[in-house]
């Protein structure tokens, strides 16, 4: 009897037309139109808003026209040391006498600037183009400092011009003292080998060590000059280190990509 009632309800409303038809809950209302908002944040973002990246690498600072190596022109014996490390000389002066077979020869500069090694000693026997010292190209004490940042190869068609860059400097605490501040001046299009590296800066084992994960970009900074500090250019704390800097000096810079729209990465 009770299934014949129930098969007799539901002959008299079979779609049951006299209930009111439910699409969606209050709560499921609230959630759909969360979701629809979030959404068109979303896509106005990927838009118009922009993501900013950086490329960190080695670097050292420098003076504006780098170094050389300076070669005996003869092979010999070394008679005399003329100049010291740290000494500035004009083009043309004499830094080294050398015995040869005929004769004496005198290895001089060949450009000016500041003698930063000396690579041959009293009494020692060189070889023609041995390098007996390396001379940094700066004509005066208050030239300014420059930093060299050698980037990978594949990230240098990225770099804006006047880029802002930060410089982890290895003889400053970054703790205490914070980041060296600059911009990019120029940006070489071509990858350096170790021999180019070492010509500029003087130094063959600069060359080997950046170059040890392939030729690399060479990106000059112009570090920012600042009055109220003492070393002279401009540091993320208010003083930076209470010394002057060095060329020379090791440091890791961070440069400031172009900024990227994010719906740039859905692009082919």
């Amino acid at each position: 009897m009770q299934f014949r009632q129930q098969a007799l309800t539901k002959l008299q409303s079979p779609e049951e037309l006299d209930l009111p038809v439910r699409f969606a809950r209050p709560q499921g209302r609230l959630v759909l139109a969360v979701t629809v908002a979030v959404m068109a944040a979303a896509s106005g973002w990927a838009v118009t808003g922009s993501v900013a990246s950086t490329v960190s690498a080695p670097a050292v600072l420098t003076h504006g026209e780098g170094s050389y190596i300076l070669q005996s022109p003869a092979a010999g014996q070394v008679t005399a040391v003329l100049a010291k490390e740290g000494e500035r000389l004009p083009a043309d002066s004499p830094v080294l006498k050398v015995r040869t077979a005929d004769g004496e020869t005198v290895v001089r500069t060949v450009a000016a600037g500041r003698i930063t090694a000396l690579a041959a000693a009293l009494g020692q026997i060189i070889a023609t183009g041995a390098n007996v010292a390396a001379v940094e190209k700066v004509a005066g004490a208050d030239d300014p400092l420059y930093a060299t940042v050698y980037v990978p190869a594949e990230n240098a068609a990225s770099i804006p011009e006047n880029a802002a860059v930060d410089l982890t400097v290895q003889t400053v605490p970054a703790q205490e003292y914070g980041v060296l501040r600059g911009h990019v001046k120029s940006v070489d299009r071509t990858a350096q080998s170790a021999q180019q590296i070492s010509a500029f800066l003087g130094d063959s084992g600069l060359g080997e060590q950046f170059t040890e994960h392939g030729r690399p970009v060479a990106v000059l900074v112009r570090l920012d000059r600042s009055a109220s500090t003492k070393s002279g250019y401009r540091w993320s704390s208010a003083d930076g280190p209470p010394y002057r800097l060095s060329s020379l000096t090791m440091a890791t810079g961070a440069i400031r990509l172009a900024d990227q729209r994010p719906v740039d990465w859905l692009l082919p």
